[in-house]
């Protein structure tokens, strides 16, 4: 009987999301296609042939659909051009502005960096590339034995992200099945994205645990904790470095910093500028001004798309941008594109002492040139080593936000380095709906899903959650029964 669902990651783990919905015997869709990472990658933090192999066969693969550009969710797409497919890639109308960008550093880091294959290949993937507006069926196939059709709703996870619902009818037997991928959900009242809305039901639901056993630090809570990070290293005259995520993660931390600027002027003052865009600039500018140091060229691709696509955040961010604000090039804003630049901001704060901001990816410390700070700074106390976001196991981040506050160490490429920097960790600023966010996406569906299956994440994460909703339906199963004994109930749908 159809439907039914492969899982080709995150099935165990919070990598390498990729689930292959098989809707009749010659036809199936993909639901993501990711990279994995971290631990559940090879011994030496590197995919495996195995794990990068399209190992489904195309020819009853219509089609992948990416829930949004994070690596984990669409860094396989290239493999999957290489093994043939020549369908097109379904996503929302910001994930095709972003995709390219994603897709363009996954081909770098698995296949060339050659311009001109580059050139080739992005010119591919943009031709293959069909967005859907959201909130709109899409027919997929109208044919005798199947009507397939496709909606993606807003996630709140990125700007892009969707999670998909998929109507499949069988005419023969009158079957209508409703699956529901939630992809990655976020977290309500994030600064720019609007919220998730639960859908009106799914038979079959596919849930992302990340942080299936945590709850999330408030909105107020959260940014309190980022000024007092930074206060504190205007004291000890340190660097806080941020290792963030290119995407999402960068853009959600300028709109709070420069709120932060905006509503408390006495800590920032003044401008931290640098002329043509060199680095040479930085020196001493007068106290208390605070550089905040994008050092990531990917990252800086990603925020020029992010003010391009202003419509799709939400109402208070652009209400802010109405207002004269530009919470993604704010005046303290400096940005470092050339390596050049990055070795010499880096020389500079390491010799000068001088306090700032330093955002560079990639998130997990596990490459980029975050690396090259840590090397320099996580013997000085002075310094400040702040993590927003999930670290999964087996990266340099897990071992630092771990080891870190006992004084530990960490030996990235082989050579120890000594943590005596202070490690500190925000969990409000997951893009990633906590514990109640999660069961309120399900319990806010009129009818709830027979099938649950939950994915992407930790063993204990998943398993928590599975036990929390279980627990919610088995409240709801009583509650239905009860309520089908009540003559009150009885008269109402008799009227």
């Amino acid at each position: 009987r159809y439907p039914t669902i492969e899982h080709h990651g995150t099935s165990e783990g919070v990598t390498g999301s990729c689930h292959q919905l098989h809707i009749h015997a010659t036809s199936s869709l993909l639901v993501d296609c990711g990279l994995f990472q971290g631990s559940e990658t090879s011994a030496d933090g590197r995919a495996s042939a195995g794990q990068l192999a399209i190992e489904f066969a195309l020819q009853t693969f219509k089609a992948p659909v990416v829930t949004h550009g994070h690596t984990d969710h669409a860094g396989r797409i290239p493999y999957l051009l290489a093994a043939g497919f020549k369908g097109p890639i379904l996503c929302s109308e910001p994930s095709a502005r972003l995709l390219p960008i994603v897709l363009e550093d996954a081909f770098k880091l698995g296949f060339s960096r050659d311009h001109k294959e580059i050139a080739r290949y992005i010119e591919r993937v943009e031709q293959r590339l069909l967005p859907l507006p959201y909130n709109q069926w899409f027919t997929l196939a109208e044919i005798d034995i199947l009507v397939a059709r496709i909606r993606l709703q807003r996630a709140g996870h990125i700007l892009g992200s969707a999670y998909v619902e998929i109507d499949l009818t069988y005419p023969a037997t009158g079957d209508n099945t409703r699956i529901i991928f939630s992809g990655d959900l976020g977290a309500p009242h994030a600064p720019l994205l609007m919220p998730p809305v639960s859908p009106e039901r799914a038979d079959i639901l596919v849930l992302e645990s990340t942080y299936g056993d945590r709850l999330h630090e408030d909105r107020t809570q959260r940014r309190q904790r980022l000024k007092a990070v930074i206060e504190h290293a205007l004291q000890d005259k340190g660097t806080v470095l941020i290792p963030a995520l290119s995407i999402g993660r960068t853009q959600e931390l300028f709109y709070e910093l420069e709120e932060i600027i905006h509503d408390d002027p006495q800590l920032c003052t003044g401008a931290a500028t640098a002329t043509e865009g060199r680095a040479g600039t930085l020196a001493p500018t007068s106290w208390p001004t605070l550089p905040i140091i994008l050092d990531s060229p990917l990252a800086t691709r990603f925020t020029e798309a992010y003010r391009s696509l202003k419509l799709y955040c939400n109402h208070e961010a652009r209400e802010r941008v109405e207002a004269g604000r530009n919470p993604q090039a704010f005046d303290n804003l400096i940005t470092i594109d050339s390596h050049a630049d990055h070795i010499a901001v880096m020389n500079h704060l390491t010799q000068t002492a001088r306090p700032a901001i330093v955002i560079a990816g990639n998130g997990m410390c596990s490459g980029g040139r975050i690396v090259n700070y840590l090397k320099a700074m996580l013997h000085d106390p002075s310094a400040d080593v702040l993590f927003v976001g999930c670290q999964s196991r087996g990266t340099p981040g897990h071992a630092i936000q771990q080891y870190g506050p006992r004084g530990g160490y960490v030996d990235p490429d082989g050579e120890r380095f000594d943590i005596r920097a202070k490690v500190t960790s925000i969990g409000g600023y997951s893009a990633h709906a906590d514990y109640n966010g999660l069961l309120e996406f399900v319990t806010g569906m009129r009818e709830w899903s027979t099938d649950r299956r939950v994915v992407h994440g930790e063993a204990y994460a998943r398993s928590e959650l599975a036990t929390q909703l279980q627990t919610k339906y088995g409240k709801m199963e009583e509650y239905a029964q009860d309520l089908a004994k009540s003559p009150y109930v009885y008269r109402l749908e008799a009227e």
